[in-house]
């Protein structure tokens, strides 16, 4: 119950629809156990049961007569209206139960009605927090979970709450209230009757809890399995090319089919024992029924007078107490889907809540500019168990271009996702103008930051939308001009919308240059003080290179640089290259003085002149 509590919270918002709820659900309570009570004024006059009708209308004397009070105003009414005639007495009944009817389904309605906006309120507030965490995560997250998964979560998890805990929404008040209202109806006909009924009680509660107890567990099962083949179809989906050119059509369709096959034997267990709950409680509700029709049956056979039991009464009993079952049916079913929907809210919860270690701390300034440099201090860093930086000192002054070389694992990349905040340093800081950046808002730390990686990330968008991702209120004229400087303008304006012209899924429609000479422009329009270039041209061909190469010089003058480089020849202008080797410094200086010493840097020139 606790998870269940958890999603209540989300309710708060939407506490006049709650009201509403729960007061139409009071009287739709009320009026479906005043319409069976109204049958027996009705049964009375089918039987020709005499009736004892006041001369004056009845007064209220408290509790204790209610019953006959009730009887008795009735009586005098239905006499006042009919002037003792029984025809007209039956259409008085009718029309009452009729009444009782109507009101009943306009408060099932209204009930309904404001459920609708909690219920969906609800939903959206969960998917919009559960979304708005997954992007606040660091990228540390997302390396250990899969991304299917994570889609599932927010998708068929969220939709599972939709259809198992929230439906319990509206059983809360209905189902229990119906069920109070018969209960005490049912005293006031019979004590004796009622607590023979509630023998059966405790019993069928003992068997439903019996039946549901593994259900949490198969609907855990059940949801897993969706996040993983949903992960397959994801990574199919993103190396589709990969997968035919390698003819794995067969491998990737067979882990598809093993999962949704394993999906399928679990959806069928939890389903299965599912559909045990309303066959089980109709069968514990006609033995029910059977005890008290025995039961009842003596009792009005025995005449004993004590038991004030005829039999229009025990038909509006046995009325009354089939009532109970419909009820009680929906509460079993809420059960289920509380256990079944424990689950998911289990997943969701994990998610919200993962710590965040990239957090603003309390007081974090808001950086506005650039001034000085950029300082690694002593720098050490691991991703798991071995450091891949190690006592990694560096300045960095402003207005300088710094190129990062080494072979892969040597840590240049890692030096980009701690100035960024992807990744927080275990030992060591960085300081921006002698501050650290820990004591900096992420988003005015990053606002100072452009970064242009090695994959060009782009979105299934139009190419105006992709570059005003950091400068939502760019103008034309800006996106143009940061166009040409990222040499992309050349093949933009032959586009046929220009910079409206939508670029496909992941920038699909263009070519590698042409991606990336975009994330260029998109870097441009944001205008830094700092730019970060992870491999930038690493993927590319000689002619798009080169092209790329000019854009990216256009973009870093006048700018503090930090390019990590795979082609030495990109970076024999920078104004300090800092050659790494296991997480450490090997050597630093500019081209010339580096080839002079004849050392680490040397060497990987020579092997890249003779690649």
């Amino acid at each position: 119950m606790g998870h269940f509590t958890n999603i209540l919270r989300y309710a708060k918002p939407y506490k006049k629809y709650a009201l509403g709820h729960i007061i139409a659900n009071v009287f739709y309570a009320l009026f479906g156990t005043l319409s069976f009570i109204a049958l027996k004024p009705m049964l009375d006059v089918i039987f020709d049961k005499e009736k004892v009708v006041p001369k004056a209308i009845p007064e209220y004397t408290g509790l204790d007569n209610i019953k006959d009070f009730a009887a008795d105003y009735l009586n005098y009414q239905m006499d006042a209206f009919t002037g003792g005639d029984k025809a007209k007495a039956l259409v008085f009944v009718i029309g009452l139960i009729i009444l009782m009817f109507i009101l009943k389904n306009i408060a099932g309605y209204l009930a309904n009605y404001f459920l609708v906006f909690l219920r969906n309120g609800v939903i959206r507030d969960i998917r919009n927090k559960v979304y708005k965490k997954t992007v606040d995560l660091p990228l540390s997250f997302f390396s250990e979970q899969r991304k299917g998964d994570i889609i599932a979560r927010v998708t068929g998890d969220v939709n599972d709450l939709q259809y198992s805990f929230l439906p319990v929404l509206e059983i809360i008040i209905r189902e229990p209230l119906t069920i109070l209202f018969t209960i005490i109806a049912m005293l006031y006909i019979s004590t004796q009757l009622t607590l023979f009924v509630f023998i059966f009680i405790p019993i069928m509660s003992f068997i439903i809890s019996r039946i549901g107890k593994s259900l949490k567990r198969k609907s855990g099962r059940v949801q897993k399995e969706q996040g993983i083949f949903l992960s397959t179809l994801e990574e199919t989906l993103t190396g589709l090319r990969i997968i035919k050119g390698f003819n794995a059509e067969k491998i990737f369709n067979d882990r598809f089919q093993e999962s949704t096959n394993r999906f399928y034997n679990f959806s069928n267990k939890l389903l299965n024992r599912k559909n045990l709950a309303s066959p089980t409680s109709e069968v514990l509700g006609i033995f029910m029924i059977s005890g008290i029709l025995w039961y009842g049956g003596n009792l009005i056979l025995s005449g004993d007078p004590g038991t004030s039991l005829d039999g229009s009464t025990f038909l509006v009993y046995l009325g009354l107490s089939y009532q109970i079952l419909t009820p009680a049916k929906a509460i079993t079913r809420g059960v289920y889907n509380i256990k079944k929907g424990g689950a998911a809210a289990e997943r969701i919860q994990e998610i919200l809540d993962t710590p965040n270690p990239i957090k603003d701390r309390p007081n974090a300034i808001e950086k506005t500019g650039f001034d000085k440099n950029i300082e690694f201090k002593n720098i050490s860093f691991k991703y798991d168990d071995e450091y891949v930086l190690k006592d990694f000192s560096l300045t960095i002054p402003k207005g300088e271009t710094v190129a990062l070389v080494g072979q892969s694992g040597s840590g240049k990349s890692t030096i980009a996702n701690l100035i960024t905040r992807f990744y927080h340093v275990n030992q060591g800081e960085i300081l921006i103008d002698g501050k650290n950046i820990n004591d900096l808002t992420t988003s005015s730390l990053r606002q100072q930051l452009g970064i242009v990686t090695q994959d060009a990330i782009l979105f299934n968008d139009s190419i105006a939308n992709n570059l005003k991702l950091g400068k939502q209120n760019a103008t034309e004229n800006d996106i143009i001009e940061a166009l040409e400087i990222a040499n992309a303008w050349e093949f933009v304006k032959d586009l046929p919308e220009g910079i409206e012209t939508n670029i496909g899924d992941a920038g699909n429609k263009l070519s590698g240059g042409q991606k990336q000479r975009l994330s260029i422009a998109r870097a441009v329009l944001k205008s830094p003080p700092i730019m970060i270039l992870d491999e930038a041209t690493s993927a590319l061909d000689t002619e798009s290179e080169r092209v790329v190469q000019v854009a990216l010089e256009n973009m870093m003058k006048n700018r503090t640089s930090i390019v990590i480089a795979h082609r030495l020849s990109t970076i024999q202008n920078a104004d300090n290259i800092v050659v790494l080797s296991k997480g450490e410094i090997v050597e630093q200086g500019k081209h010339s003085e580096l080839i002079t010493k004849n050392g680490t840097y040397k060497k990987l020139v020579e092997m890249q002149s003779l690649g």
